[in-house]
């Protein structure tokens, strides 16, 4: 592939990279192979054939790069990052009831729930034998964290995403949880198995939690100004699926009593009828709220890129710092 041809930073990233993202892939299919259980690899194929960016084992693999690596474990702990993601993913699936995935059914809807919550399991299992291989306590406690944050994140949501007290501060741990903690340990993890100083590692879990919530921001946004074919969502999915996200909650937070009366039926209490989204929309334009959240997602990108001037001078940081402008340059 040429690359001058090649426009996004991530399809940048994934050309610079490409050797070692084949040997991930290879070692992803061979871990995820069951001889004794094939749905498990009927399962996982579905999702992890399925396309996607890959985003997060490539974070992994270009923290390595950065700092010269040149042993194996940075293969090991992208395929780990990758069924750490594909695990919380089917297991979101079941918990949101979701029909649709990246365009295609969900793998609850073509087999069942069990399958996808056991195989969920399973991929949770294999990562941690991964991890292992690379003889790393840093490694293990990193990513070992970051599960228990996943899990804690999807937790909170699940209580707060209907509950109209629900602040900023409780929708940033949240978005930290469920987002940006795989971001960040999996930038961190390629610079310790890559031997960088504290200083780096901190700088490199800095972006990646930094560009995480820029991420997940953006993508909350888009719910409510996004283009529906570039996006695979309806506009106000969100709204319908009554989740707290931050643009309703910095619309609750300006909200007058009448206002707060219909977050109350719509979100809190799920009663919605026909013109309760054009509403919500028109509440969000009044108070600006869309802007405000648009505002808050550069603000992390420009937190992500900061973080990387602590890093050696290379093409690989060129590629991060486009990349946290990417995140958010669908929101113009």
């Amino acid at each position: 592939m040429n690359v001058s041809t090649i426009s996004k930073p991530h399809e940048r990233l994934a050309d610079i990279l490409s050797g070692d993202m084949e040997a991930v892939n290879t070692l992803i299919r061979t871990r995820m192979a069951s001889e004794h259980a094939p749905r498990i690899p009927e399962v996982t194929a579905h999702l992890v054939e399925a396309g996607g960016k890959r985003l997060r084992p490539m974070l992994t693999l270009a923290a390595a790069r950065l700092f010269g690596y040149s042993g194996e474990h940075h293969v090991r702990l992208a395929a780990t990052v990758e069924f750490i993601h594909t695990a919380t993913l089917l297991h979101d699936d079941v918990v949101d009831e979701s029909a649709q995935r990246r365009g295609r059914p969900t793998a609850n809807l073509l087999w069942d729930n069990k399958s996808s919550v056991l195989v969920g399991d399973y991929l949770f299992s294999r990562s941690f034998q991964l991890m292992v291989e690379t003889g790393s306590l840093r490694v293990l406690d990193i990513l070992a964290n970051a599960s228990a944050t996943i899990a804690e994140g999807e937790v909170l949501q699940m209580t707060a995403a209907t509950d109209l007290s629900t602040d900023e501060s409780v929708y940033l741990q949240v978005v930290r949880g469920k987002t940006a903690a795989l971001f960040s340990a999996a930038t961190e993890v390629g610079g310790v198995i890559a031997g960088a100083s504290e200083q780096q590692v901190q700088a490199l879990f800095n972006y990646g939690d930094a560009l995480g919530i820029a991420f997940q921001i953006a993508d909350d946004l888009l719910d409510y100004q996004g283009d529906s074919k570039a996006t695979g969502k309806n506009v106000g999915d969100d709204f319908r699926e009554r989740k707290l996200t931050l643009p309703v909650i910095k619309a609750v937070a300006q909200a007058t009593p009448d206002e707060r009366a219909f977050w109350d039926r719509t979100i809190a209490k799920g009663r919605q009828q026909d013109g309760d989204l054009d509403h919500a929309m028109a509440l969000m334009n009044q108070y600006r709220t869309l802007e405000a959240t648009r505002s808050d997602a550069l603000g992390w990108a420009a937190k992500a890129k900061s973080a990387l001037d602590a890093l050696p001078d290379h093409e690989i940081r060129t590629l991060l710092r486009e990349l946290a402008d990417y995140v958010v340059s669908r929101l113009n």
